[in-house]
């Protein structure tokens, strides 16, 4: 199988991505105002790190097969009773891998690999002293990008900013110590350009990274 592009104009692409991302500045800007004007409220922040199991819709493979890591630091603070806000930036791989399966016929080899600083703002919701459950947009900024196709190097762009969901939960395992279970799927397409076996997605038709991410959270 080999993967073919098509390199259709990109203008209203470009024009409805800029204006998104504007969008999703401004809400983080309006969403952290009240941690600037109210004073006495509870602060935590940490460190985290994970693993991530990540696929793309609309490339023809299936399977969370790509390995990848997480990183980055956190910084969280207490609303009404059982809620929290919590915003993250942490660098994050995602991606898609298909190895050969000679058992099954199935010879092609393929790799996208995908490195991203994320910035997420969420609101979680405090079930009880150890379990909490989260929601919330993140904005990934696109650092370096790599796709082979068995031995063919691959030159399609990628999107350099992508607006993805977060749906998760916590469990603290420790007085600082907690682990994260959470799904990060793109809202918008990965690439700048249309590609064979794209799909749709909410208002937005292409590629879509999801990822699933296990990570340990430590407050400092």
């Amino acid at each position: 199988m080999k993967l073919h592009y098509k390199f259709n104009s990109t203008i209203s692409f470009v024009t409805i991505h800029s204006a998104i991302f504007k969008r999703f500045i401004l809400l983080m800007i309006i969403a952290l105002i009240p941690f600037g004007m109210v004073k006495g409220q509870s602060f935590k922040g940490g460190v985290l790190a994970g693993l991530v199991g990540s696929q793309v819709a609309g490339d023809r493979f299936s399977g969370y097969n790509k390995a990848g890591i997480t990183g980055g630091g956190w910084v969280s603070m207490l609303g009404a009773p059982n809620t929290q806000y919590q915003m993250e930036l942490s660098y994050i791989q995602k991606g898609s891998r298909e190895n050969p399966d000679y058992e099954k016929e199935k010879y092609d080899f393929y790799r996208m690999q995908l490195g991203y600083v994320e910035l997420a703002l969420l609101y979680r919701m405090l079930y009880s002293e150890k379990l909490n459950f989260e929601i919330g947009p993140a904005m990934d900024f696109l650092l370096h990008s790599h796709e082979k196709f068995n031995n063919e190097e691959l030159f399609s762009p990628f999107a350099k900013r992508n607006l993805c969901l977060i749906l998760g939960l916590s469990y603290r395992i420790g007085e600082r110590t907690i682990v994260n279970f959470r799904t990060n799927n793109s809202i918008l397409t990965i690439r700048t350009q249309r590609v064979n076996g794209d799909v749709w997605r909410f208002f937005d038709h292409g590629q879509f990274n999801d990822a699933l991410v296990f990570s340990l959270y430590y407050e400092l």
